[in-house]
Parts: structure tokens; sequence; C-alpha cells
């Protein structure tokens, strides 16, 4: 069953920072070994201003468990989740998730 890394990034400090170094996470997520496919998300401002529940998602997706865990020991991973840590100055959330295909 595939399998998808998901990190929720929570409102960052200075969103300007962050947007300014996102695309370079993104350019390193694409270079975790076994990487399927990958989605990167932002969430919509709420109408009234209020701080939304979360800031940008990255889903990295994977065959399975197991393809999903290989990597995570690698430079390559090592550097992407380094500085996702690096750059949630907000907070992240990180998820295994199963996708369940209708």
């Amino acid at each position: 069953m595939p399998t998808k890394i998901t990190l929720i990034f929570d409102n960052p400090i200075d969103p300007g920072a962050f947007e300014s170094d996102y695309a370079e996470l993104v350019d390193r997520a694409r270079s975790v070994p076994g990487l399927l496919k990958m989605e990167t998300s932002k969430v919509w401002p709420k109408e009234d201003g209020t701080a939304t529940p979360a800031y940008r998602m990255i889903d990295l997706y994977f065959p399975d468990y197991e393809a999903a865990n290989a990597p995570l020991g690698t430079p390559e991973a090592g550097a992407f989740f380094r500085r996702a840590s690096e750059l949630a100055t907000g907070g992240m959330t990180g998820l295994f998730s199963d996708v369940e295909e209708p």
C-alpha cells in the first residue's frame, strides 16, 4: 500500500523568511531517495484575519511503508528534515500514513 510522509508546518514566526527559503526546502525534498511524487500546499488564510490552524504542508509519497523508512538515514533525507526543522519556527508535525485509494 502506498505510504506518505506529511509535514505540517504551523504558522511561522516570520512568514516572509519562511517563504524565501521554502523553494530550497522543496528542492531538497525532491532528492530524497525512493520518492515517487510530492505535493506541496499552502493553507488558505481565514477571511476574518485570525491565524490558520497550519501554514503549509509537504506530502512525500513512497511505494510502501518500508520504502518510506528506507531513505531516512540517507544524507539527502537528513538534509531535508534538518532544513524543515530549521524553517519550522512555529512548530511542525510529521505523520506517516497509508494512502487509501477509493
